[in-house]
Formats: structure tokens, C-alpha cells, sequence
């Protein structure tokens, strides 16, 4: 009997543990509380409110921004004032799961992310050609939309651009199968390394101010680390390069811009994308990692009028 109570004390104990981190984030509040403060407005898209904000003259030629897959439309605050500076007009917005933008559920493939932007332009009256700038898993966000939509665009600007087969190591590849397995990994481990990651930044010079902390900040609200784990066994494990053979035929303009010392998007994708789109303009800035958006912002911002 002490014996059998043992085990099945055991067996409690490690099924409570098991379910700590999906009650961990079944408790977290939801985004709709933090929205008081938000700033810009909300449209209501089909699968729910999509956070934007305009910047810029109105009439100046739109210049649409994508950000990556856990950083929102924050990451633009330190570019935009170079491109508005220069008369754009430029829109910013959260994709679903991120900022201030709703959580729906389900695949967040391609497909997913370009009905946002289809509708959010839609939305907001823009019918004429843009210049459409993504960065990381906004580059495959903006590749997919430009190669299903290659009128809409005026220029494609690629800033450590996912989609080109980079391999985002074994926990990805596990998540990336999907499954319970995968995402209760990603409840119980993404927020302890993502915290990590974050970190490594705090002593860089930036042009967001507290980026750092409002990046972990994120971790915070319900459905941002699940949004995370579909985007990454979604979008992050499609390979970009029909589309962007495609948008080469369309006779697209492209210019893509790198960071030398990059961990995350490495700079041999750089090669790939020549493969597939030989006249894309590329760029290397070199002492720059992953966070070159707000940590070289004038070196990336002269690549994207230059």
C-alpha cells in the first residue's frame, strides 16, 4: 500500500508538472486589457482586430512595414523617422498573436498572414502599388504577398528575410512537427530561452528605447507564445524560393539587406536568394547581428533609399 501510494503520488506530481505550463498560460490575461494604452487604432479584419498605426505625410508614396515573428510593430519605431523624414508615408501593424492584435487560432502558414495584409490594405483604402518592407519572418510574410500580388508592389525590401532554408535548430524541428508534444515544448521552454535571447541584446545601442523589456513584455499576454509555435510550424517551415522565383519573373524590384554577423538568419542565405532572384540588389552590413533594424538603423535605412 505505502508503496503503491508512492507511485501514484509520483505519477501526480509529474502529471501536474506536465500541465503546469498550459495552465501557466491559460491564466494570463488577454490582450484586450493592455488596449487602453495602445497606440494608433484597430481594424476588424475577418479573423479578428489587427493593431495599426500611420506615420508620415498624408499623399506621400505608402511604404508598408512586416514585422518578425515574436518582436511586433515596436521594432519600427527607431526606421520609420528616416523613412517619413524622406516623405513616406508609412504603415506599421501587429500580426495576429503579436502586440496589440488578436490571437486567433490555427495554422499560421502563408496564407494566413497574407489574408491579413490583403485585408488590412483593403481595409484602409491603399489600392495603388507599395513599397512593402519585411523583416525576418516578415520577409516571408512579404515574400509570399508579393509573389501572389506582384502588382501591388512598387519595391520589395527583404531585411534578414526567413523562407530561404535555414535551420532554426532541433527544438524548431520538433515544433515544427506539430503535435502536443511540440506545443506543450514551446509552453514549457520558448519563454525562459526567448527571455535568454533577449537578454544578450541589453547592452547593445539601440534606436527603440527599452526594447529589451518590452520585447519580454510580450510573454506576458495569452496566446502570444502559442501564436509563436504556429508560426514556426507554419510560415518559418516553408521554403520561400518558388515565390521568389516567381516575383524575378514578375520583374519585381528586390533588394535585400543582411547583418554579416547574424545567428538566426545566417549571411549564407544571402547566396540562396541570388540562386533564386539573380537581380535582387543585396546588401551586408557588416558588425550587425539579427537586431540590425534597431541596432543599425542608419546603416539599414541608407540600404533601403540608397
Amino acid at each position: 500500500m505505502a508503496i503503491g501510494a508512492v507511485i501514484w503520488g509520483a505519477l501526480a506530481l509529474g502529471a501536474l508538472a506536465g500541465a503546469a505550463p498550459v495552465l501557466h498560460e491559460a491564466a494570463k490575461p488577454r490582450i484586450d486589457r493592455a488596449r487602453g494604452n495602445a497606440p494608433g487604432a484597430f481594424a476588424r479584419l475577418k479573423r479578428g482586430r489587427a493593431h495599426y498605426r500611420w506615420h508620415g505625410p498624408e499623399g506621400g508614396p505608402v511604404t508598408v512595414c512586416v514585422h518578425g515573428l515574436t518582436t511586433p510593430s515596436f521594432v519600427w519605431e527607431g526606421l520609420v523617422p528616416g523613412l517619413v523624414a524622406k516623405g513616406h508615408r508609412v504603415l506599421v501593424y501587429d500580426l495576429y498573436g503579436r502586440g496589440y492584435s488578436d490571437r486567433p487560432g490555427g495554422t499560421q502558414e502563408a496564407g494566413f498572414f497574407v489574408s491579413q495584409l490583403e485585408e488590412l490594405l483593403s481595409n484602409q483604402g491603399i489600392e495603388g502599388p507599395v513599397t512593402l518592407i519585411g523583416y525576418s519572418m516578415g520577409g516571408a510574410i512579404a515574400t509570399a504577398f508579393a509573389a501572389r500580388r506582384p502588382e501591388r508592389l512598387h519595391e520589395l525590401i527583404l531585411i534578414a528575410p526567413a523562407g530561404l532554408g535555414h535551420d532554426l535548430g532541433p527544438v524548431a524541428r520538433l515544433v515544427a512537427r506539430g503535435g502536443m508534444l511540440g506545443r506543450w515544448l514551446m509552453l514549457a521552454a520558448f519563454p525562459v530561452s526567448f527571455r535568454r535571447g533577449c537578454e544578450t541584446e541589453r547592452a547593445l545601442a539601440t534606436t527603440v528605447p527599452g526594447i529589451v523589456d518590452r520585447q519580454q513584455e510580450e510573454l506576458r499576454w495569452r496566446g502570444f507564445v502559442p501564436a509563436v509555435a504556429r508560426s514556426v510550424a507554419g510560415i518559418l517551415a516553408e521554403d520561400q524560393s518558388t515565390a521568389h522565383t516567381a516575383i524575378a519573373a514578375a520583374g519585381v524590384p528586390v533588394r535585400a539587406i543582411w547583418g554579416a554577423g547574424d545567428t538566426v538568419i545566417p549571411l549564407s542565405r544571402k547566396a540562396r536568394l541570388a540562386e533564386v532572384n539573380p537581380d535582387v540588389n543585396q546588401y551586408v552590413i557588416e558588425g550587425a547581428g539579427h537586431g540590425l533594424t534597431y541596432t543599425h538603423t542608419d546603416r539599414v535605412l541608407a540600404a533601403i533609399l540608397g
